[in-house]
């Protein structure tokens, strides 16, 4: 495997810490924000972080690709690139509008389709969490290991819900129920970057959830698997950032997962 360019995993931790100042100076002050769907929130602070990174990019490297959240250009979702970041400006907004410290700028670069850097940065907490492809997981430069729980009534999972929530309820109550009544705890903390980052540094122990997109989790399931962890799509294959779907965990107690998953979708044809 070729060594990344270092500039490449610079500017990957340089965007993050930049977008981390900007939430952190507008974080708890009066936002505009507006409605992309019924619980679907974006603020003016998402499109600041944003335009910042794309400014960067398209100033630095202009012959990149780049996919963002909010905003999108004649750059966005080129194909034929050999380079395409990945960029969640704010992963967390509607924690981040309310008021509530957890969210995060989440940052993933794709070399020849492959994801092979990944940074993702909490700024209340001052943590930046960072991948290599091959060389490993870091959390504010050190080295970043999954826990060592063997099953799931030992675990602490979380999850989250898609924005479609209120139309979808009963499929994802039925298997958060069932992880409920399966594993130590649930939580659902609202930023899957972050949840992805804690399962790596062994605070979590497991994630799942669907509905989700390529900047939710691209940066963070690479992580996940540089901190020896491992990620799937819910339905057990290979994981794929623009499925919409995953499963991260240490390991040890994947399986146990994807077995709750298929039973409660058995029980749902079933019915």
């Amino acid at each position: 495997m070729a060594e990344i360019d270092p500039i490449l995993i610079a500017t990957a931790k340089e965007i993050v810490l930049r977008a981390g100042e900007i939430q952190i100076a507008n974080f708890g002050s009066a936002l505009t924000v507006t409605k992309k769907g019924p619980i679907d929130l974006v603020t003016s602070v998402d499109l600041e972080v944003e335009s910042m990174f794309r400014e960067l990019i398209a100033n630095r490297f202009p012959t990149h690709s780049v996919i963002a959240e909010e905003l999108q250009d004649e750059r966005s979702e080129v194909q034929g690139k050999s380079h395409r970041w990945i960029f969640d400006p704010i992963d967390g907004t509607v924690n981040f509008a309310h008021g509530l410290p957890f969210f995060c700028a989440s940052l993933a670069l794709e070399i020849d389709g492959v994801v092979s850097v990944g940074a993702v940065y909490d700024p209340i907490r001052k943590e930046l969490f960072t991948a290599e492809l091959g060389a490993g997981a870091r959390l504010n430069s050190v080295p970043l290991r999954v826990s060592v729980t063997h099953t799931l009534i030992d675990s602490l999972l979380c999850t989250g819900f898609p924005y479609d929530i209120h139309q979808t309820v009963q499929k994802f109550i039925e298997l958060f129920g069932a992880f409920l009544s399966r594993a130590q705890a649930v939580r659902r903390f609202g930023s899957a970057a972050l949840d992805l980052c804690y399962v790596a540094a062994g605070r979590l122990d497991g994630f799942w959830e669907q509905g989700l997109r390529q900047w939710d989790t691209a940066a963070g399931a690479l992580i996940v698997e540089e901190a020896g962890g491992r990620v799937s799509g819910m339905d057990g294959e290979r994981f794929q950032i623009d499925a919409g779907h995953i499963v991260a965990s240490n390991g040890l107690i994947h399986d146990e997962m994807l077995r709750t998953i298929g039973m409660v979708a058995e029980t749902v044809r079933s019915d």
